[in-house]
């Protein structure tokens, strides 16, 4: 990804980047979608440099596609994901390229309901918990201090017993802290006021992304 006549950098400042992500997930909501940037003009206009005025980082599942829940389109986020939303050095690196190479003015970390990293990670507490693939098995270690203090480090019999939201919220909060303690290059952008870093966890049956971690908007 060479940063040679890529990029045009974005106007907008975190909050307004914000506001207009919010907006764009309400029209999602209400079932009146935009669908702006999707046509043959965007496309060709995009050839020769991006200016997304946002990155996400979200969890990979199906059903969180990025720019259909918050109404934008070609060209408008840099899109990073995986199981989960777990931090990892191709994570931060991508997200490094966005805020130091495209001057994206936003950053939103999305987690979600129904997470079946989440539920992974929770399941994996059980005495009787099978042995997990080795890569999947990294990725829901990442997940586990999250169980950890919501169950307070006790003992479960079933993963009936442990609230999975608020599991899916811990670890939404620690990913961000993760990357800003990760990042120093993102940690300052942020302390600059260039930079905003939200997280956000959707709902699946409404469809709204949530906010719950706000760090850098005025």
């Amino acid at each position: 990804m060479s940063a040679g006549h890529t990029t045009a950098k974005p106007s907008s400042t975190p909050a307004q980047a914000w506001a207009e992500m919010r907006a764009g997930n309400e029209r999602f909501v209400a079932g009146k979608p935009l669908h702006p940037h999707q046509d043959v003009d965007s496309r060709r206009s995009l050839v020769a440099q991006q200016g997304p005025r946002a990155a996400l980082f979200g969890c990979a599942d199906s059903r969180l596609a990025a720019e259909i829940i918050f109404d934008v389109g070609l060209g408008d986020l840099f899109v990073v994901r995986n199981a989960g939303q777990v931090i990892g050095s191709s994570i931060i690196g991508s997200l490094e390229y966005a805020v130091g190479v495209l001057h994206v003015p936003l950053i939103v970390v999305l987690g979600h309901d129904s997470c079946g990293a989440v539920q992974a990670a929770i399941e994996s507490k059980l005495p009787d918990a099978a042995p997990l693939p080795h890569f999947i098995d990294r990725l829901v270690q990442k997940i586990v201090p999250a169980v950890d203090r919501v169950t307070g480090g006790r003992e479960l019999t079933s993963a009936n017993q442990v609230d999975a939201g608020f599991v899916g919220r811990e670890h939404l909060r620690d990913t961000v802290a993760e990357l800003l303690a990760s990042s120093e290059m993102i940690s300052d952008a942020v302390a600059a006021g260039t930079l905003a870093v939200v997280g956000a966890n959707y709902r699946l049956l409404e469809g709204r992304a949530e906010t719950d971690v706000v760090v850098g908007l005025v």
